[in-house]
């Protein structure tokens, strides 16, 4: 039953990528955390790498709120649902509060998110190399559109500056500044061609959140946001997917999860406990064998191209994933996942590391993103999660190519068109990126698959 939500919340939105989101919202998560209050993290959009830094600073899952892949009242029940309890919500925007899928209108952006939420806005600003400057670029940014837009953190901003800022800004733009994050060269989090590193991979992370949310502490009305996340509109949203319920033995099902495999979102996770699925970790790079007694597998994004050599000599982990393919385990597998089951990975330095070969085709890394963004996909045939006419919201971002990418769906964006996801038996594997919650149905569908699969092999779930 649908109900009204006003849960203690901000959102963190920026003039633009780099602006200095992620390390503004982990110290300021670190810094809360020292307080003992309960909170929660979210990011807008479809990224994977942010979140994990949540996770690191709090210790519990970070959750996407993306407006295309789980449509618009689908994210105002997952914010209420994982929001409840909580002292404080802290939601990381994308790109810049008004980017979106379009450069003509506003289409899925920041901004719409607050605004469909209702959520009170601070604007993360990076003044470098900026003076008088700032007062235009911020004046323009609460005029262009209506917003939530309800104060300023400015990032990169030395000590000494502060006030000079604070004044030109609340003489011009009238909005409160609740403080600035001064450069911290011993806590820069790294990039590579996703975005960030992967938290897992940032030397003494935890000592690095430690020095930001220090800074925190002393440069940011903490305070004050608190005080604000309180003012936010009541918004409209009903309890998740309380038809997903199991009251059957849990199915195991094998999750790669490692270094290599890390990209998967967490309300898919959810929704398959919902459904009755008992998650079993395992490490493609590190484990020799797949965990015994599954019902399924699930090979999600990452970055198998550099870890090619541990994938491709890990012989008894690729031996028994033929195994179960040949067995007709149901296999559910996105972007690097799909590689791995393919015949080849050529990395970046050209080196090619034989694959598990469960499906043709073959993947090689290039110097430019393939297919990049949001499309729409249409199934062209009965497979293991869809039916023939079905279709979903998928996402892309990679720089691996592939001789052979399926041809199970037809996948439009704009006015360009063309054919993905390789589904032979009970495998489902390709390169678009599904958050379930746009499409719960296909959690139950796995996981009926998956028990139906033990029950064949004369096994209980």
């Amino acid at each position: 039953m649908k109900g009204t939500y006003n849960p203690p919340r901000l959102l963190l939105a920026a003039t633009g990528s780099g602006a200095g989101k992620t390390t503004c919202t982990c110290a300021i998560l670190r810094a809360l955390q020292r307080r003992g209050l309960r909170l929660h993290s979210f990011k807008c959009g479809p990224d994977y790498i942010d979140p994990m830094f949540h996770t690191q600073v709090l210790g519990v899952p970070s959750y996407n709120l993306d407006t295309v892949l789980c449509g618009p009242a689908a994210v105002c029940d997952l914010l209420a649902a994982h929001a409840d309890g909580c002292d404080l919500s802290l939601i990381e925007g994308v790109m810049g509060l008004y980017d979106g899928r379009s450069m003509m209108e506003e289409q899925d952006s920041t901004n719409q998110l607050a605004l469909l939420t209702g959520t009170p806005t601070v604007l993360v600003v990076d003044v470098r190399g900026m003076g008088r400057s700032l007062a235009a670029l911020v004046e323009g940014y609460l005029r262009f559109a209506p917003n939530q837009v309800q104060g300023l953190l400015l990032s990169r901003c030395k000590p000494a500056m502060f006030p000079v800022y604070r004044e030109l800004l609340q003489q011009h733009c009238g909005i409160p500044v609740y403080g600035y994050l001064p450069p911290v060269p011993q806590a820069v989090l790294a990039s590579r061609h996703l975005g960030l590193v992967t938290a897992g991979e940032v030397a003494d992370l935890q000592h690095k959140l430690d020095l930001l949310a220090d800074e925190a502490e002393s440069s940011i009305d903490l305070e004050g946001l608190l005080d604000l996340a309180k003012t936010g509109r009541p918004f409209i949203a009903e309890p998740l997917w309380p038809d997903l319920t199991s009251t059957a033995a849990p199915v195991r099902i094998g999750l790669a999860w490692d270094a290599a495999f890390c990209f998967f979102y967490q309300d898919n996770l959810d929704l398959l406990r919902c459904c009755g699925a008992q998650i079993v970790p395992f490490s493609p790079v590190k484990d020799k064998h797949l965990p015994k007694d599954l019902g399924g597998l699930i090979l999600p994004g990452g970055y198998p191209e550099m870890y090619g050599r541990q994938l491709s000599h890990n012989e008894s982990m690729l031996a028994d994933l033929r195994q179960a393919a040949a067995e007709d385990m149901p296999i559910y597998a996105e972007c690097g996942g799909f590689m791995y089951l393919q015949q080849a990975i050529t990395d970046q330095d050209g080196e090619r590391w034989p694959m598990a070969g469960i499906l043709p085709g073959e993947s090689s890394m290039g110097q430019r993103l393939c297919r990049f963004g949001y499309h729409q996909l249409t199934a062209k045939r009965d497979t293991l999660l869809f039916k023939a006419g079905e279709q979903v919201m998928a996402h892309e971002f990679h720089y691996a190519d592939n001789s052979c990418n399926g041809d199970a769906f037809t996948a439009q964006k704009g006015g360009r068109s063309w054919e993905c996801v390789a589904a032979k038996g009970q495998i489902f594997a390709g390169y678009p990126h599904l958050h379930w919650a746009g499409a719960p149905q296909i959690a139950q569908r796995f996981v009926d698959s998956c028990r139906a699969y033990r029950k064949n092999r004369g096994t209980a779930p």
